[in-house]
């Protein structure tokens, strides 16, 4: 009886073990399937971190919004595309308006230093200067700076010093007044508004000062601080010269159709600094083509993502290949008949307000 309890006992047993077994090898194969998922999980999560790693990101500050700076962005954007750069998909762009104020540059630049961005666009003199600081960690690409190194952000155009490099839209005062002088051959006293506090209409100033002496003719000048009072120091000054020239001050440009308006009012024309000006209802200017200095910041900026040095890479002064623009409605409602030698140049360009 015992030894029948004993066999009975151990066949239990067996078959006890025997009933586990399947459970610890159904529990190992589950295990084995989780350690896979999770695995799979945390690579997906690796490739991902990685992507996001790798995206290079272009932070943008422009100055303010008007037609002149618009038309760069805009131009660097495409540019940057045509070279392979998709933001959003492996570069990460961020445009910040500074809307006139140098407070909002400041904050702006400090974000950007704090996001390390791996390169920095600064559209127009004022943002170049305020993004100086940047340059200790971050590269920094500007554009349209009338003479960087009047602004101070560099003292070597062909080896740029402080971290930064860009494009030049040095204003060729010498041609557009040589210009005006030939549409409208009787001024004698030329105004002059700008914003003291953008170094370069200070620069201009001071080169149109020149002109104006070596041709006999007489200057008055006007200073304003915001757009705001655009509209005043334009009726006021037209009523002592006989043709207002503004370059590319940024606080003109941004209310540029206000100051259309008054010379229209005054039958008296408006000379400008930038072919964007000539479509807000400048009469003329002589320039370049705002677009290629954004296509060319969009190249200086690839060049930089792709390991050149900042100080590598020369200012780019645009200065040749210069056309001449005129608004012909502008023309038609002051009553200015543009010389044929002019309409029949290779480099005229014909601009209307509402196109």
């Amino acid at each position: 009886m015992n030894l029948i309890k004993k066999l009975g006992i151990i066949a239990i047993g067996a078959a006890l073990m025997a009933g586990c077994t399947p459970k610890a090898d159904t529990a190992k194969s589950s295990d084995t399937e989780t350690t896979a998922a999770e695995s799979g999980a945390a690579e997906s999560s690796k490739a991902e971190s990685k992507d996001s790693t790798e995206m290079k990101k272009i932070g943008v500050i422009q100055l303010v919004e008007h037609k002149s700076l618009d038309i760069i962005y805009n131009s660097f954007k495409d540019e940057l595309k045509n070279l392979g750069y998709v933001d959003g998909e492996n570069v990460k762009i961020t445009f910040q308006n500074a809307q006139g104020d140098m407070s909002n540059i400041t904050s702006i630049v400090q974000g950007f230093e704090g996001d390390k961005q791996d390169v920095v666009v600064g559209i127009a003199t004022p943002v170049a200067q305020g993004a100086m600081s940047l340059t200790k960690t971050t590269p920094v690409v500007f554009s349209a700076v009338t003479d960087p190194i009047g602004a101070g952000i560099l003292t070597d155009m062909n080896a740029p010093d402080k971290g930064m490099t860009g494009t030049s839209d040095a204003v060729q005062i010498d041609k557009i007044m040589d210009l005006a002088l030939q549409i409208t051959p009787d001024v004698k006293k030329v105004g002059f508004i700008y914003n003291p506090g953008e170094d370069n209409s200070v620069t201009n100033l001071g080169l149109l000062e020149n002109y104006v002496k070596e041709k006999n003719l007489e200057l008055e000048t006007v200073s304003i601080s915001t757009s705001a009072d655009l509209q005043t120091a334009a009726a006021s000054l037209f009523e002592k010269v006989d043709m207002i020239f503004v370059s590319n001050d940024n606080t003109v440009a941004e209310a540029m159709p206000i100051l259309t308006a008054e010379a229209i009012k005054a039958k008296k024309p408006i000379y400008v600094g930038a072919d964007s000006m000539v479509m807000d209802g400048g009469l003329a200017t002589v320039g370049i083509d705002y677009t290629d200095l954004g296509k060319e910041t969009a190249k200086m900026v690839d060049e930089i993502l792709k390991g050149k040095s900042v100080n590598e890479i020369p200012v780019k002064v645009f200065k040749d290949d210069l056309f001449i623009y005129v608004n012909t409605d502008t023309a038609a409602a002051l009553g200015i008949e543009i010389p044929e030698s002019i309409k029949t140049d290779k480099k005229f360009v014909e601009i209307k307000s509402n196109k």
